[in-house]
């Protein structure tokens, strides 16, 4: 007899479909350009430089004997701390966050590569692009963590209603003379049964 194949846990193939991982690649990959090319653009305008595409695209822009090198650097960080935003809301796991992060870097140099026709060849530049894998990396997956061990609120918290309705509760249990009274109650539920004092029964006896 043919062995039974186990079916596959629920999820499972939603997780690794393909047509998804290429989706949230192509979606992270362009809001990584936009909000890049958003903060050079703003950065460019308040220093006085003139804007073009070489800022974006090219390694060389980024380099450590210009001011506008380190300038750029400091952007493509400050991009990769908004890009933390668009792992947690487009992977939301933390164990992709680590393939997620090192695909998006790997793009940009092949990017960056082809757009500059070489390799790059400036330090500066490999060491904004290790610095921002791992800076995105490492608070990708300390978010993801912090949403995935959020504790889960079914809607029936403690909150002042329910504390309203346990002091209601505990008023219509209680006599004016400070005696508990058992199914007297203005909220008596159906089934209890109305118990008469011990001391008026002997009396009746």
């Amino acid at each position: 007899m043919p062995r039974r194949r186990r079916p596959p846990r629920p999820g499972a193939l939603a997780d690794v479909a393909p047509l998804r991982i290429l989706t949230q690649i192509l979606l992270l990959q362009l809001a990584y350009y936009v909000s890049a090319a958003i903060l050079i653009i703003f950065t460019a305008l308040v220093a006085g430089k003139d804007v073009s595409l070489d800022l974006l695209l090219s390694w060389r822009s980024v380099r450590g004997d210009v001011t506008v090198g380190w300038m750029l650097g400091l952007v493509w960080m400050l991009n990769s701390l908004i890009c933390v935003i668009y792992l947690l809301l487009l992977v939301a796991r933390s164990k992709l966050i680590p393939d997620f992060a090192l695909t998006i870097h790997f793009i940009h140099l092949l990017v960056t590569s082809l757009y500059s026709h070489s390799i790059p060849s400036h330090w500066l530049w490999w060491a904004v692009q290790l610095a921002s894998a791992g800076l995105m990396t490492f608070l990708g997956i300390w978010s993801c963590q912090w949403r995935e061990l959020r504790p889960i609120n079914f809607g029936g918290g403690g909150g002042p209603n329910r504390s309203r309705n346990k002091a209601a509760a505990a008023q219509d249990g209680i006599q004016e003379d400070g005696n508990t009274s058992f199914g007297k109650g203005r909220g008596r539920a159906r089934g209890q049964y109305e118990m008469i004092p011990i001391q008026e029964a002997d009396e009746n006896v």
